[in-house]
């Protein structure tokens, strides 16, 4: 499902994506760091989500979800607890897998039990910059988009919530795919690549009316 129109916010993505390309080839960043950063995006995007689902429950209160037996009404913070608690898995587990296949786990000593508190020590200026660059810019997108457009008012919950899975699912195959090139040592050729088709996905694909019509395909 493509998107027929960019909205203006989009282009500081573009601009937070291309970051590390230019740090990577004109700064000497290392790959590896911005691959973590990569990985580490998916937190954002959640930690957007769950500011998005907190938004809409102190406005409404509560969502109205239209089933087969009925309409059924789960409580905003019932959901919220529940992203925490599945997205949070979900993405431990692909982090775990992403490090794993670089090699970064073996190399910085990051087991099952200080996955959660190590892996932010690898980062350094460089990744706290970028880190902080996608925090910017997801956060300016959700302030115009979804704020200042009062989209919160007649949003569903259900549909916030499962938006970054289809996303999260593409950036796993791809930094999965990317991984491989760390491995042989073509950072920077992954970084560049992975950059493209990342914009590409993310300003062409239009992940609410995915999750729309899958919702009006569950209810029928």
């Amino acid at each position: 499902m493509l998107k027929r129109n960019i909205s203006p916010s989009e282009y500081f993505l573009i601009a937070a994506n291309l970051l590390p390309v230019i740090g990577v080839f004109a700064w000497n960043w290392n790959p590896h760091e911005v691959f973590i950063v990569y990985c580490a995006e998916t937190i954002i995007v959640g930690l957007i989500t769950l500011a998005k689902m907190g938004i809409v429950t102190v406005f409404r209160k509560e969502d109205k979800m239209q089933t087969r037996s009925g309409k059924k009404i789960p409580s905003g913070l019932f959901l919220m607890l529940f992203f925490i608690f599945h997205f949070g898995m979900f993405v431990a587990i692909q982090m775990g897998i992403f490090f794993s296949i670089t090699g970064i786990a073996e190399k910085s000593g990051i087991s099952f039990f200080n996955f959660f508190y190590k892996w932010p020590l690898l980062l350094h200026n460089d990744g706290l910059v970028m880190i902080g660059v996608f925090f910017f810019c997801y956060g300016l997108k959700m302030i115009v988009d979804f704020i200042f457009t009062k989209a919160y008012q007649t949003a569903s919950l259900v549909e916030i919530m499962f938006a970054p899975y289809i996303r999260v699912i593409i950036q796993q195959f791809t930094v999965i795919f990317g991984g491989m090139f760390l491995m042989f040592g073509a950072g920077k050729v992954f970084i560049l690549i992975f950059a493209i088709f990342k914009i590409i996905v993310e300003l062409f694909i239009d992940y609410e009316r995915m999750i729309k019509d899958g919702m009006k395909k569950a209810e029928n």
